[in-house]
Formats: structure tokens, C-alpha cells, sequence
């Protein structure tokens, strides 16, 4: 059965992830919730540049539409 692009956040729910936006700004953080829009609420967020970490930001939310992709992260 092919999966939804929510039920792929449901699962990532509470676990850490990489999201990218638009313009090729990153963030990690813990996903804490999204929409059905995909904005996403992170907690623990750090914006991230060429791998390291730039700013720590605690808790966010991304608007959907600026949202490229998300992915698991460590």
C-alpha cells in the first residue's frame, strides 16, 4: 500500500529530522507536529549551514509552503 506524505510525518513524529527550505536554508530539530499544509513545529531546532550547526533556535514553526523536503536525521 503506497503511503501519504502525512502518514510518512505521522511515523517521523517525535524523532529527530532534517527539514530544507526554499532558498536552500536547513534545519534540525525534534518534529513535534505538522498540518495538513505541512507546517511543521520543531522543537530543539538549530539552523544548519554546510553541516554545522549556526544558530540553536528551540522551538519553531515552518510554514508549509517554504518547505522543500523533510528527512530523517541523527
Amino acid at each position: 500500500m503506497a503511503k501519504r506524505p502525512l502518514d510518512v510525518l505521522n511515523k517521523a513524529l517525535q524523532t529527530p529530522v532534517l527539514v530544507r527550505l526554499k532558498g536552500g536554508r536547513e534545519f534540525r530539530g525534534i518534529l513535534n507536529g505538522y498540518d495538513i499544509h505541512m507546517n511543521i513545529v520543531l522543537e530543539n531546532a538549530e539552523e544548519i549551514q554546510n553541516g554545522e550547526v549556526v544558530r540553536k533556535l528551540g522551538s519553531v514553526v515552518i510554514r508549509g509552503d517554504t518547505v522543500v523536503f523533510v528527512s530523517p536525521s541523527e
